[in-house]
């Protein structure tokens, strides 16, 4: 059961009462494929299949050993929009991981990963097995297996989140398994974004950024910002945005030590338009004091703050 005092405390009535604890599944998947660039002149039914098969697997598959109640599981959804097609049966995609959980008393699912990696290849032919064993990861054909490793991975990075939101680095083991993943990942001709040398922005730099000893606060943020913001956000909305500006502080400790980090990129990639709606109704002082921070840790998106938050 995933860490928090509540949910350890209705699992033990649970027991005591004695009633076995349901063995659900972690998430609740969406999986879209979408193949309008590909060539008329491959029969699109395949990609339905395809998507079909990697629901199945996503939310059929025990991913952690922890019982999930049914309001438990992990909103996501798996946008795999396919660009080209490099030979026959082999496509380039860019993926978009998406997931949220819920804030406590309210029925709003917040922000955990909003990310788009652009660097999938990977080759399917209809019907083909989609597996994943995480100890043959790379499988027998590097291009066949690609694709499902990318998914796993980005399965671990949102299950490690969640858990980070609800306990404090309980996300640790998830981030572990996604960093074993990456050792672990396809090579070959046209299978990019597992090691170091492709580029500062991959699926290598966010497992390692997410298990190094150096990036810790990130975690810290993480839970601060569900338990301290989000989850009391409707009972006090301004105690809410003074811890709101107590986890940006927090950021910008990191940010300052930590210049040009692919993992707090990663963090406000999905969390910076909630922030700016929160901060809406801030009091002047407060949403000037927000906006500052946020205007040096997310760069990208400094325009937006200094607009939305006048």
């Amino acid at each position: 059961m995933k860490a928090n005092n509540y949910k350890y405390f209705l699992a033990i009535i649970v027991f005591l009462l004695g009633f076995g604890r349901a063995e659900a599944q972690e998430l609740n998947a969406k999986v879209t494929v979408i193949s309008t660039r590909v060539s008329t002149k491959v029969d699109k039914k395949i990609f339905t299949t395809l998507q079909n098969q990697l629901t199945n697997l996503i939310n059929n598959r025990k991913w952690t050993e922890d019982a999930f109640n049914q309001n438990e599981k992990i909103q996501c959804n798996f946008i795999i929009n396919i660009n080209s097609e490099l030979e026959d049966n082999v496509y380039s995609a860019a993926l978009t991981v998406q997931a949220s959980r819920p804030a406590y008393n309210s029925t709003y699912q917040s922000p955990l990963v909003n990310w788009q990696d652009n660097e999938v290849a990977f080759k399917y032919v209809e019907f083909q097995p989609v597996e994943f064993n995480e100890n043959r990861i790379a499988g027998t054909d590097g291009l066949s297996s690609n694709l499902i490793a990318n998914i796993a991975y980005y399965i671990q990075i949102i299950l490690g989140m969640d858990y980070d939101s609800f306990s404090p680095n309980a996300g640790e083991p998830f981030y572990k398994k996604a960093l074993m993943i990456v050792n672990n990942a396809p090579s070959g001709r046209n299978i990019t974004g597992w090691t170091q040398f492709d580029g500062q922005r991959n699926k290598w730099w966010l497992a390692e950024n997410l298990t190094s000893n150096k990036y810790g606060l990130i975690h810290d943020a993480t839970y601060q910002y569900y338990r301290n913001v989000m989850d009391i956000f409707y009972e006090n909305e301004n105690d809410a945005r003074v811890n709101m500006v107590n986890v940006l502080n927090l950021l910008n400790t990191f940010n300052t030590n930590n210049q040009n980090s692919m993992v707090l990129q990663f963090w406000m990639q999905s969390k910076s338009n909630e922030i700016i709606q929160m901060l809406k109704n801030a009091t002047p002082d407060l949403k000037n004091r927000a906006r500052d921070i946020l205007r040096k840790i997310d760069i990208t998106n400094a325009a937006k703050y200094t607009e939305q938050l006048k």
